[in-house]
């Protein structure tokens, strides 16, 4: 087996600590030969991990397009807005592009990244990690096998994770549209692909309703302050404070604004860093909360609910059939039959890697699509990606419109009328 070279475009979360590491457990599959990260301290241990001679690292995708062709493929996980742009070249630069979703906050942007694909005969394969897990896998093969007959209806719940909402979607990289995307793009895009991959039908209508109901100033308490270590009164009972995330049982999570793990680190980075604000007085518009409704070709129906205010950081699935029902979470599927009347429950193995087996997952399909490459497309490829990004953003439109049905094809068209 070759190993393919490869560039990182972006060693934040996502870039360095869910996809790279592949390059180290697999080192004969995947050699990192450069890396474009403008913040220093990321970008520097980012080299030294995988030995990246210093002639190699950037501070900026721009330079790396500067440069001849570097490596066979190009891994791209800058934030959301900046990632039309160095797609299109690393394209026309002849590289094969994993891309993290969402794939851009403009639906335009998505159709021109899709079609650079095709004209240059290159694979793009978006990060839709749910599909190369384990769990997902095991419950397309069963609609697949026509175990439960004919799809009528999906009902999908994604339980966000109160701890989880205020960390990425209130304090975090994602907690303003105006600078990343909207929830059901930047968290619930997932969702949307999921829905679509089930179904194996194009979406014809949407509606959605949704607000950011909490997190913002008219509901902080009395006596709060603008950082939970400025003397905040309420610091202590309050389910949101930052110190009790990044100090206490949740401190690993600090390496989002400091690479130092000492506790001093940590606290100079709550009162410096984003993270160390009060959630009710953050720069986040986003919604805590959103459902929408999908109506598909053949008549089937999907309904979707994302809440910030769960125990649980999870998703829970039930999917409705003529002849059964399918219904899931964590790492339990339960098949029902409607005529054998047999229950079967399906304890899947859920590895260790991030998102149930789909980081890695994905990093495998996509080394193993670039090795046979003979022009097909990837298993969440740019053209797969567009249908459920058409859906989310429909279903943001509807949103913003108390709810009206959007028709998908005819916002399609608008966006390519431009």
């Amino acid at each position: 087996m070759s190993i393919l070279t490869a560039v990182l475009l972006g060693a934040g979360s996502r870039g360095a600590r869910s996809y790279a590491p592949y390059a180290l457990d697999y080192p004969h599959e995947l050699k990192f030969v450069a890396v474009a990260e403008p913040d220093a301290e990321r970008r520097d241990h980012f080299a030294r991990e995988h030995n990246i001679p210093q002639e190699q690292v950037y501070a900026s995708w721009e330079q790396v397009m500067e440069q001849p062709k570097l490596a066979d493929i190009m891994i791209i996980c800058t934030q959301d807005r900046m990632h039309h742009a160095p797609t299109l070249q690393a394209l026309n630069q002849g590289y094969h592009v994993l891309l993290e979703k969402p794939m851009s906050p403009d639906p335009k942007e998505c159709m021109e990244m899709e079609q650079a694909a095709k004209d240059n005969e290159r694979l793009l394969t978006i990060c839709h990690v749910l599909r190369y897990t384990p769990f997902w896998s095991t419950i397309k093969r069963l609609i697949d096998e026509g175990r439960i007959g004919d799809v009528v209806s999906i009902q999908l719940n994604e339980n966000v994770g109160y701890w989880h909402i205020a960390h990425s979607f209130v304090r975090g990289n994602w907690n303003n549209s105006d600078t990343s995307s909207p929830m059901i793009l930047s968290k619930s895009c997932h969702d949307m692909d999921v829905l679509s991959w089930l179904m194996d039908q194009p979406c014809t209508r949407v509606s959605s309703y949704g607000s950011l109901m909490h997190f913002h100033e008219g509901n902080a308490p009395q006596g709060s302050t603008s950082r939970c270590l400025d003397g905040c009164a309420v610091e202590a009972t309050c389910p949101y404070s930052a110190p009790k995330f990044y100090l206490g049982d949740g401190r690993n999570w600090a390496w989002h604004f400091t690479q130092d793990g000492s506790r001093e680190a940590i606290v100079e980075g709550l009162k410096t860093s984003p993270y160390g604000r009060c959630v009710y007085k953050s720069d986040n518009n986003v919604v805590d909360h959103q459902v929408v409704n999908m109506e598909f070709a053949n008549g089937a129906t999907a309904t979707f609910s994302m809440c910030g205010f769960t125990m649980e950081q999870e998703r829970i699935i039930q999917i409705m059939g003529t002849k059964g029902q399918i219904s899931g979470h964590d790492d339990k599927i339960t098949l029902y039959d409607f005529v054998t009347k047999e229950k079967n429950d399906i304890t899947v193995h859920v590895p260790s890697s991030g998102h149930g087996g789909g980081d890695a997952g994905v990093m495998r399909s996509f080394l193993n699509e670039v090795r046979h490459y003979n022009g097909g497309e990837s298993l969440t490829s740019a053209s797969a990606s567009v249908r459920s990004h058409l859906m989310a953003f429909a279903a943001e439109e509807s949103r913003l419109n108390k709810g009206k049905s959007i028709e998908i094809a005819e916002f399609a068209e608008r966006v390519r009328r431009g």
